[in-house]
């Protein structure tokens, strides 16, 4: 089988990564460890931590020769390791360091060609050049900060805008719906953006303290865009289902009150694939699975003088 497309899963969520293959008309002739290798062409997969667009098989029959066929092709590979573990670091060693060091976010994504391969069999590789993710395997690491947050999701928000290449700059407008308990507002807020934070749900106090962050303790589904004042972000981290996220996003997209819209489509239960392509379908729309991300969708949409972003 010639392997013309691969994608990488989370671990746990193979299952959703191959349905949504399925459902664009891609098959998966079978896994690599987390790794779906496909004899079509490669299709948007927002399940895919990394995708592999341009992979090929070279022959193995040595660790030096291994080392040799990558080094001919480019300088900077990332190893996926499914089999073979002792070979493949061996092959590993052998090849120039990427240094894969934790992001200080706002800091930008690597821009430097990365490729990425794997051991199939002790005698062959499958490598790719060419991948839709700067970074090893798709995760991005950041400098945590263990004190300051009153959760870790900000570092979903911290990878969301990484990927799309764009944040909040200084004295911006946010508008943060479910912001509670406020990893995502104090995730702003130390941009420099003004945050309005909506949750009937306290705020962490520290959080709601910040000078520029100001709290309205009522539902995200109750405001009426219509009626609200343009922002330049609009945020949701809100706990509901796919379906109902959507509304509130194409009310907001219809009353042009958000320039730009970061929200986590959450699933409860089955995943549906069907609300998960309606968002895809949006104009403008980036979707994806991410590192920091569990059972959901990160959806993105820029505005459309922003151009393309890093995602």
């Amino acid at each position: 089988m010639t392997v013309r497309a691969a994608y990488l899963a989370a671990e746990g969520f193979e299952a959703e990564l191959e349905e949504e293959l399925r459902r664009a008309g891609r098959s998966v002739a079978r896994w690599h460890g987390r790794l779906a290798l496909s004899p079509e062409e490669p299709a948007a997969a927002a399940w895919a931590l990394d995708t592999w667009t341009d992979p090929r098989e070279l022959p193995a029959p040595s660790i030096s020769a291994a080392a040799g066929a990558l080094r001919a092709i480019q300088r900077n590979w990332s190893l996926y390791a499914a089999a073979q573990f002792r070979r493949a670091a061996l092959i590993e060693a052998r090849l120039p360091p990427v240094k894969a060091r934790p992001l200080a976010f706002p800091e930008p994504a690597p821009a430097a060609p990365l490729g990425a391969w794997t051991l199939l069999d002790a005698d062959r590789v499958l490598a790719s050049p060419a991948k839709t993710s700067p970074f090893v395997n798709g995760e991005p690491r950041f400098v945590e900060d263990r004190e300051g947050p009153p959760s870790r999701a900000y570092l979903k928000l911290w990878e969301a805008l990484t990927r799309i290449g764009r944040w909040p700059a200084l004295g911006e407008t946010c508008l943060d719906l479910g912001a509670a308990p406020g990893g995502w507002t104090w995730a702003l807020a130390r941009l420099g953006a003004r945050v309005v934070a909506v949750d009937k749900a306290p705020l962490d106090p520290a959080v709601a303290a910040l000078p520029n962050v100001s709290v309205r303790q009522e539902s995200a589904f109750g405001l009426d865009p219509r009626r609200e004042e343009p922002v330049d972000w609009l945020f949701s981290d809100v706990v509901c289902y796919p379906e109902r996220l959507l509304g509130l996003v194409r009310r907001w997209l219809d009353a042009g009150r958000a320039r730009r819209l970061v929200c986590t489509v959450k699933f409860q239960g089955a995943t549906d694939h069907e609300t998960a392509a309606a968002f895809a379908e949006i104009p403008g729309a980036v979707l994806f699975h991410g590192a920091h991300n569990r059972h959901e969708l990160t959806f993105c949409r820029l505005a459309p003088d922003d151009g393309e972003g890093a995602a």
